[in-house]
């Protein structure tokens, strides 16, 4: 696995067609804190997708961070990601952890199902995510998923748990505390008008690693 937790801010990129304002934003979020990033595009072409994702891989790996895709396990892989996260939808979760090796990073989507998360942990998840937390502008109709399965999926799988969906800096705290380890944002950073100082914000909400 790479070094870094997985612990803090989760960084999941909006849909831009413009590469450089998207390498612009996602370097704002990086200098502010952030050390894990998501190419998340669902409005691109697979030739721009390619090309956002190899440039945002170099990007996160130049400056410190760790870099995942949603969705694409051939596109992680084509573009050197540090790995994948994985939707319902998106293949099978033994396939992906075999396919990417023990030194990547699997992410499994779990939305509001303890069972998912429990395979998950099975075929070697690294992480598994539930949401949406909130009401979501980026997904209004995501099944919602209740705070006490945060404290439950940690208790039980024994992974670290990330959050997503409708967070904001003002919710952020409650959902730490209700046991999240991560926190996936795209709206409350990327529209925020200093993304630098908003991803700083909400790296301060998590306990720093005390070095020797």
């Amino acid at each position: 696995m790479p070094a870094l937790p997985l612990k803090g801010l989760y960084a999941v990129t909006p849909d831009l067609s413009d590469t450089a304002e998207l390498l612009r934003r996602i370097e704002r979020a990086l200098l502010g804190g952030t050390r894990l990033v998501q190419y998340r595009a669902k409005l691109a072409g697979a030739a721009l997708r390619r090309k956002q994702a190899a440039a945002l891989a170099a990007l996160c790996h130049r400056m410190g961070g760790l870099f995942v895709v949603n969705d694409d396990l051939a596109l992680a892989l084509e573009a050197g990601a540090d790995g994948v996260h994985l939707g319902r939808e998106d293949g099978d979760l033994a396939a992906a952890r075999a396919t990417l090796g023990p030194g990547k990073i699997l992410g499994v989507s779990c939305y509001d199902d303890m069972a998912r998360a429990r395979e998950a942990r099975r075929v070697g998840a690294d992480y598994i995510a539930f949401g949406s937390v909130f009401t979501s502008t980026t997904k209004p109709g995501a099944v919602p998923a209740p705070l006490t399965l945060l404290a439950q999926a940690k208790a039980e799988c024994g992974l670290p748990v990330c959050a997503i969906g409708g967070i904001t800096l003002q919710n952020a705290p409650q959902l730490i505390a209700a046991g999240a380890d991560l926190l996936a944002v795209i709206s409350d950073l990327f529209e925020a008008p200093d993304i630098q100082a908003r991803a700083a914000a909400y790296t301060r909400l998590f306990p720093q690693r005390v070095t020797t």
